[in-house]
């Protein structure tokens, strides 16, 4: 019996005879099976195979991300924000309600009496600096910086905060902008915080790929993977909505209509101007 049913259509439509002309024509039909048609098959399936995986994939990165930017905002609150660690400590910050940053410290939750000397140094912040909230970044030792901060009895809300890319924006050309004089770890603490306060307006500044959208990212096409992502970002920013007279340049940057030029000169012109009290205003720019 044949191994292959493709190799045996083959020899019924092009060998017509057992002759010893049809014996090479036979030879000729499966040889060439073998060694070209097969293996092309073989490629050109996979090829499309993996284009409607990769397509499928892209997909589920795509409604990851949108969940990650439409997440529900906190809304302008004072926030108590927390970036757990082990060795290097948990960097703790305190944030206004525009996001702004008060006041840096450090703690650290290794052992008992650490512990004990962190809470006392937490319930000291809230006092002086009155947050309506605490954010914990959900990396190493997050659950043990949640379940020390819960047991303080504090009335604020405690939420865990995904801090995924908050290391690619702390390092980021952004970041040194905004915080020169902060280091790395505290940057990504800021980031931590302002993520529960607006989530899409503090995401849009990292790269998508680096938010966390799904494993194997980096096996799709790159650059529809991009694009698929970017065009996400857009959509969400042009669905919400900017407020004109807070929004970052990154995040007017992803307003149609308005390009990174046009938005740091939104930007400036506020800065040396004061909040657009009209729409007309915008045309001065």
């Amino acid at each position: 019996p044949e191994a292959d049913p493709a190799q045996a259509e083959l020899r019924r439509i092009f060998v017509k005879n057992g002759s010893p002309s049809g014996l090479q024509v036979r030879e000729a039909v499966d040889d060439g099976y073998k060694r070209l048609l097969a293996p092309s098959l073989e490629t050109e399936l996979r090829g499309s195979l993996r284009q409607q995986a990769e397509k499928e994939a892209i997909t589920v990165f795509t409604q990851n991300l949108r969940q990650l930017l439409l997440a529900s905002p906190l809304g302008q609150k004072r926030v108590l924000a927390i970036d757990p660690g082990f060795r290097t400590g948990c960097k703790i910050v305190c944030l206004d309600a525009q996001g702004s940053l008060l006041h840096h410290d450090l703690i650290h939750v290794m052992s008992d009496e650490q512990q004990k000397s962190a809470g006392r140094k937490i319930c000291s912040l809230i006092e002086k600096y009155t947050p309506e909230a605490i954010a914990i970044g959900n990396g190493t030792a997050g659950r043990e910086t949640e379940t020390l901060v819960r047991s303080l009895g504090l009335s604020l809300p405690v939420i865990m905060v995904s801090e995924s890319g908050a290391s690619v924006y702390s390092a980021s050309e952004i970041a040194r902008q905004e915080f020169p004089d902060l280091d790395l770890t505290v940057r990504g603490a800021i980031s931590i915080g302002r993520r529960l306060m607006d989530p899409l307006a503090e995401l849009v500044k990292i790269d998508p790929k680096a938010i966390g959208v799904g494993q194997y990212q980096h096996d799709v096409d790159q650059t529809e993977l991009k694009k698929s992502l970017t065009d996400v970002v857009e959509s969400c920013v042009n669905a919400v909505g900017v407020e004109l007279n807070t929004a970052s340049v990154e995040l007017l940057t992803h307003v149609s209509g308005l390009g990174p030029a046009l938005a740091k000169s939104v930007v400036s012109y506020r800065e040396a101007n004061g909040p657009f009290a009209r729409r007309k205003d915008l045309q001065k720019v």
